[in-house]
């Protein structure tokens, strides 16, 4: 096959949403229907032991949230599809930020009985900012909810995103019978006998009662016809080039969960989704057609398979296609890597393989030579910018809390934070160490991991701090910032001056003395 037909066949995709929408039960369903599992875990159902395929880390399975991004590939009609199973939880948006940085389009996921809720929002506005094209999936309609039209109003208003509905429901909770898919005027009626697995849709061509009415009955018939009518009326014809400019947004109903809609969202996507797209670097446009390869860098992460100690780079292909056992420069540092065991992903499970095209996400070991942001290309100085890095919103020293275990510790925070869970500061004034996060929640994966990973104890001792915040300006007045400030700044992993105001005051004060120092409250990788 051409290099252009596989580039033309990848669709690659992040799944969004607030936690608790469902997200990772829509990806389960996804990889259901697409053959790559047999059979859907419940993600917090004691019921079932089996756990979802994309929440692969013992903490998320204790926990029944997802606090990594999990990268699935699987192939469904002649599709190549990779799924980027993203964290829900606001405490570890910046994971699903930068993830944003290496799909092509999203999938949003909306509980219809809360709506649209505040991450969602924030998600969506990153999305906008991107012009990344946006499919919505309303899910859980086998309980009850908000009214279908009132839920779409309420999603043009909050996410700022205009919308055309190409599935709607029949029913809803205890009436929930299937969903009509308007993009392809069928009814997919689902009988609900095992809602762990897939079940193959009784389909139904032609549009009138009499077809109707045998199967979901005289009453859901004729509102599914006005609701019809009432669609198209309101909402201007499809089109998939609108979609792909992110100036529309397709929505899809259904209940992950007892396999409502999901096919027809598959469906749907693989014919509307964008292919892989050119990506801006700071030299040129990279188009993904061209021959030469390129990448880059947006995730780490250490010990995938804690009996292998594995630190695997996940990067994105831009353009070309990637070989096994083939010379790429790391274009930083001008270094030449071969890699001899490139992976694809189905969450933690690896599989070694021997190429892959634009779209695709490789996983490439690492011993410490790559960082989140890092450009790899077949010899071309080129540079992707964009991943973005969060000034933190909570502080804690980190301690020993084993002196035995000194090298384990110390080991282990170099790696979790080369994953960019957190920040890492190292005081100037007494070199205590200190861990920042976007979120609380994010100490206690720290603290988990440290144990259960590299066998080391870590204790916290609050910090009050208000902002942290990186500073650059002429050597000399970073040379009078840092002596007359000394009790404020630190250097971050990477060795970039940090300043870390107390109070609101002192960093107003500190923005008034050094009014040619610039403070940055991110950081691009």
């Amino acid at each position: 096959m051409s290099l252009q037909l596989e580039i033309d066949r990848r669709r690659t995709f992040a799944i969004i949403s607030h936690p608790d929408a469902g997200k990772t039960t829509l990806t389960e369903k996804l990889l259901l229907f697409g053959g790559a599992i047999r059979e859907a875990g419940a993600v917090k159902s004691n019921k079932i032991r089996k756990g979802a395929t994309s929440d692969f880390m013992e903490i998320e399975r204790q926990r029944g949230i997802s606090v990594a991004t999990s990268v699935m590939g699987f192939e469904y009609n002649e599709v190549k599809i990779n799924i980027l199973d993203t964290p829900g939880h606001k405490d570890f948006a910046e994971d699903t930020y930068r993830t944003l940085t290496a799909v092509d389009s999203v999938i949003v996921v909306i509980d219809v009985a809360k709506g649209v809720e505040e991450q969602t929002e924030k998600l969506v506005a990153v999305c906008r900012m991107r012009k990344i094209p946006i499919i919505v999936f309303i899910n859980k309609l086998d309980r009850e909810g908000l009214d279908a039209f009132e839920l779409l109003d309420e999603i043009e208003q909050k996410l700022g995103i205009k919308v055309h509905p190409l599935s709607w429901p029949i029913g809803m909770g205890k009436t929930l019978q299937g969903v009509y898919n308007l993009f392809e005027r069928k009814l997919f009626f689902f009988a609900d006998t095992d809602k762990y697995r897939a079940e193959k849709p009784i389909e139904i061509t032609g549009f009138d009662e009499e077809t109707f009415i045998p199967f979901i009955g005289e009453r859901a018939a004729k509102a599914l016809l006005a609701d019809y009518e009432l669609v198209h009326g309101v909402y201007p014809e499809f089109s998939v080039e609108s979609y792909q400019a992110a100036e529309v947004s397709p929505v899809f109903f259904g209940s992950a969960l007892n396999n409502f809609g999901v096919k027809e969202l598959l469906d749907c996507f693989i014919q509307i989704a964008p292919k892989p797209q050119p990506k801006q670097a700071e030299e040129r446009l990279v188009r993904p057609e061209e021959e030469a390869f390129s990448g880059f860098v947006f995730k780490i992460h250490a010990n995938m398979d804690p009996n292998h100690r594995d630190r695997i780079a996940f990067v994105k292909v831009v353009s070309g296609m990637f070989e096994r056992n083939t010379n790429y420069m790391h274009t930083g540092t001008g270094k030449t890597f071969k890699f001899s065991s490139p992976t694809a992903f189905m969450a933690s499970k690896k599989s070694v393989i021997d190429e892959a095209f634009a779209g695709d996400i490789v996983g490439l070991h690492d011993t410490g030579n790559f960082k989140i942001g890092d450009t790899i290309s077949s010899g071309e100085k080129i540079h992707f910018r964009g991943l973005p890095s969060f000034s933190p919103e909570f502080f804690r020293y980190i301690e020993n809390g084993d002196p035995m275990k000194s090298k384990q510790l110390a080991k282990g925070v170099d790696q979790l934070m080369d994953e960019g869970v957190a920040q890492l500061f190292t005081k100037n004034s007494n070199g205590r160490k200190i861990i920042g996060t976007v979120g609380p929640l994010q100490f206690d994966v720290i603290e988990y991991r440290l144990k259960h990973e590299y066998n080391a104890t870590a204790r916290y001792e609050q910090l009050p701090v208000y902002k942290a915040c990186w500073v650059t300006g002429s050597d000399a007045d970073m040379k009078d910032l840092k002596h007359k400030k000394q009790a404020y700044m630190a250097v971050d992993k990477h060795g970039r001056d940090v300043f870390i105001a107390d109070s609101q005051y002192a960093l107003q004060m500190a923005q008034s003395n050094y009014p040619k120092v610039d403070f940055r409250f991110t950081s691009e990788l």
